[in-house]
């Protein structure tokens, strides 16, 4: 069923592929580490992991490579993408500044990222946008990660707004279908590299050509600062 609220209280951000431009770095470090132990890492494998909290992508691997704990290979592959971030190949998408700024102020706005949460953290402080969020999880803090709403109905709980109440931005299959099991109205950025397939896109209120396009759609629906829909 596609959520589309007429307004609605908050709004929630996938990180890579939203905010920023790193999906590709992930596969990128899922390849190179199994590539040193022998296994070739595939497309149908990018596919079966994005959205994957780090315990359950690290298992995944384990199970493929068929050598590694999940641990290992988990530190392996989030160093790499710590180092490509320090290395300043980790940048925001055009628009996606003055996409979170527009919302923050409007209304909360937290983050629900598959990535560890020492990797958004670091993510957003580089890149300057850490104080807009009230909030910001991980799903290796929650019991599932996405396709399971976990992570978006906890950063709901964790900013105070009803699920229902919240905007999800999301660009990833699995991720699209997190945000509308969690029974929020759901916004897309499809990703020109992974596109997201047609059962994800039937979920969504929107689907944005760009970040400057949700902008608009969200300056449209969010309250002013104390008017709130009640629900």
């Amino acid at each position: 069923m596609v959520m589309n609220a007429a307004q609605f209280n908050a709004v929630i951000f996938d990180l890579d592929g939203v905010l920023v431009e790193s999906e590709h770095l992930w596969e990128e470090n899922w390849a190179r580490h199994s590539a040193a132990s022998d296994y070739a890492w595939l497309p149908a494998d990018t596919a079966t992991v994005q959205g994957m909290s780090v315990p359950e992508w690290s298992g995944y691997m384990a199970e493929r490579i068929g050598r590694g704990t999940p641990p290992d290979i988990a530190a392996s592959v989030i160093d790499g993408m710590i180092a490509a971030l320090h290395g300043g190949r980790v940048e925001l998408l055009p628009g996606s500044r003055a996409m979170v700024e527009a919302a923050a102020d409007r209304a909360p706005i937290a983050v629900a990222s598959s990535a560890p949460r020492r990797l958004i953290e670091a993510v957003l402080e580089v890149v300057g946008l850490r104080p807009r969020f009230a909030a910001c999880v991980s799903s290796e803090e929650v019991p599932r990660g996405k396709p399971s709403p976990d992570v978006y109905l906890e950063a709901a709980r964790r900013i105070g707004v009803a699920p229902e109440l919240c905007a999800a931005v999301e660009d990833s299959s699995n991720g699209l279908r997190a945000a509308g099991a969690a029974g929020m109205t759901v916004i897309a950025i499809p990703s020109p590299i992974y596109p997201p397939h047609p059962d994800a896109l039937a979920l969504c209120a929107k689907i944005a050509a760009s970040p400057d396009d949700v902008r608009h759609f969200l300056i449209e629906r969010l309250p002013v600062r104390g008017d709130r829909v009640m629900g």
